[in-house]
């Protein structure tokens, strides 16, 4: 059973289109990322699969259901917006939320989950006294509490430190072990590689990605190489290479369309001494980039994976 099915819907708001005939179908039991820069659709995307907005035309199905109202209790959200009752303690607050989606006999998930989250200590603490960290670990909690069976999470790991960070990516994994279906926004490309099964991007309202890392980086081909070089340089002008983006410790050259990497070797040891040189496929960090970068556009200024002369994944 696919999770969530959204067949050409189309949101706008007066005269501007967040959302233009997207079709997204999403699988029972995987982590799926939303990616795209800011304004691109990907808020609007998660409340109208909340059913908190309302297409203007399409559908989408939710679980296998069709209806308009915006309470299920099968369906956990985790909003961009934070919110808490910050006069209530933790362990009361979880209580409540764990109720209000029909789960009662909650007092040892509430235990749990705050152990589990390193919250223990804080549980009898009013929320104002809780860092903002720790906030946004109470409010996932909330999320998850009654055990959805479809969570979804915008930017759930924006404003955590490291530790936090890997605490909340074990949780997301557990969910999808225990069969839940994860749908989670984010800006962090290192995070969406590593933890999705399926990644799907937005921009300017229109899907321009779909599929696993493997499928979408497939569609570019291996077309980026890393080169370290002693001395560091100038590498501009190399034949066959369309960029050549600097990290520090290395550079970065893509690679134009049939270009030969040997032939780019060769010219690279007329410049210096090669001590690096690996030819690899484009980190979704650098897709991302190539997509919604001001310089990659289309004659209609919608950039896609197409403007690079390659299929949509």
């Amino acid at each position: 059973m696919n999770a969530v099915e959204i067949e050409h819907v189309t949101k706008t708001f007066g005269n501007f289109a967040a959302v233009d005939a997207l079709s997204l179908v999403v699988p029972a039991g995987t982590v799926y990322g939303f990616i795209g820069p800011n304004g691109s659709g990907k808020t609007t995307t998660l409340r109208m699969i909340m059913r908190i907005l309302h297409p203007n035309s399409g559908s989408i199905r939710v679980l296998g259901e069709e209806q308009l109202g915006a309470a299920n209790d099968r369906v956990g959200y985790l909003p961009e917006e934070r919110g808490l009752y910050k006069q209530m303690k933790v362990r009361d607050i979880l209580r409540f939320y764990a109720e209000l989606k029909g789960y009662r006999d909650n007092r040892a998930a509430v235990t749990s989950w705050l152990e589990r989250l390193g919250l223990a200590d804080w549980a009898n603490k009013r929320v104002e006294a809780l860092s903002k960290g720790m906030s946004q670990k109470v409010q996932f909690i909330a999320a998850v509490i009654a055990r959805p069976e479809l969570v979804l999470l915008d930017e759930p790991f924006t404003g955590l430190d490291p530790v936090n960070t890997e605490v909340l990516r074990e949780e997301v994994l557990n969910l999808r072990r225990d069969g839940t279906t994860v749908i989670f926004s984010t800006h962090d490309m290192a995070v969406a590689e590593k933890m999705c099964d399926f990644i799907f991007m937005i921009y300017k309202g229109q899907k321009v990605l779909d599929g696993t890392l493997d499928s979408i980086q497939d569609a570019y081909g291996s077309d980026t190489v890393h080169v370290r070089l002693e001395g560091r340089p100038n590498l501009d002008g190399l034949p066959g290479v369309a960029k050549v983006t600097d990290f520090g410790k290395f550079q970065e050259l893509r690679l134009e369309a049939g270009a030969d990497p040997q032939r780019i070797l060769a010219a690279l040891v007329q410049r210096g001494v090669v001590r690096h040189f690996e030819l690899t496929r484009p980190t979704l960090h650098d897709i991302f980039v190539r997509i919604a970068g001001p310089t990659e556009t289309l004659g209609n200024g919608a950039p896609t994976p197409a403007s690079e002369g390659r299929p949509h994944a």
